[in-house]
């Protein structure tokens, strides 16, 4: 009998156990299916943003050229576009280029960070670069807004809230000259970069292509004021 009782009890532990995992496996693929589910939403809702964008435009075109002062409106209305990061541009600026020292033997350095890029180095450079006039400013092709935030996480950057590594690529579209004597004038911050083991290249070019953000604005306490 207690031989008898030992093994019924172990049974149904055993199916305990068992329904417990199945349950616990069940709820991490239902986890997974919905991340997929949010996932795919998000991508035909911004497919859907983008087609519809595309015929407005096409409807505001169509107007202006029946219409002079639709025409100016629609003028107004790209120039806006363009301040705030939602058209693609081109022209000419400088492409900057960061990359760490992977030779470097972090046991042999004293100070290993001054051979690494860290999210402050772009915040600084960024600045720097709107206050020679820069235009348009990317990095890694993540276009540079008003309401962009770029943070350290880890061992990585988010830029737009989308994951950045090295080599950093950085353009700038603006007049070529006075971006490229902004950041590496002697004592300035790339060859300060340079200089702590960083590896530092600028190049000067006439065609440069900055993609458009390809987020979406929101102001949750923003209202317009009387007019």
């Amino acid at each position: 009998m207690i031989l008898t009782m030992t093994i019924c009890i172990q049974i149904n532990t055993i199916n305990a156990a068992t329904q417990t995992v199945g349950t616990t496996l069940k709820d991490n693929s239902n986890l997974r299916d919905e991340l997929f589910s949010v996932q795919g939403d998000y991508e035909s809702l911004y497919k859907e943003l983008e087609e519809k964008e595309k015929k407005l435009e096409e409807t505001r075109q169509t107007a202006a050229n029946n219409n002079k002062d639709d025409s100016q409106h629609e003028v107004e209305i790209k120039d806006s576009k363009t301040l705030l990061g939602l058209t693609d541009i081109s022209g000419q600026g400088i492409i900057i280029r960061l990359d760490e020292d992977r030779e470097v033997d972090s046991q042999e350095v004293v100070n290993i960070n001054g051979y690494l890029v860290h999210e402050e180095d772009l915040l600084y450079i960024i600045n720097e670069l709107f206050n020679a006039g820069a235009d348009a400013v990317s990095i890694n092709e993540q276009r540079i807004v008003n309401t962009t935030s770029i943070l350290c996480d880890g061992n990585i950057i988010r830029i737009n809230g989308k994951m950045v590594g090295v080599p950093i690529t950085i353009k700038a579209i603006g007049y070529p000259e006075r971006m490229d004597y902004a950041l590496t004038r002697p004592g300035g911050y790339l060859d300060t970069m340079a200089n702590d083991g960083v590896k530092v290249s600028v190049e000067k070019n006439e065609n440069i292509d900055i993609p458009k953000f390809d987020g979406v604005y929101s102001y949750d306490y923003l209202s317009r004021g009387d007019v």
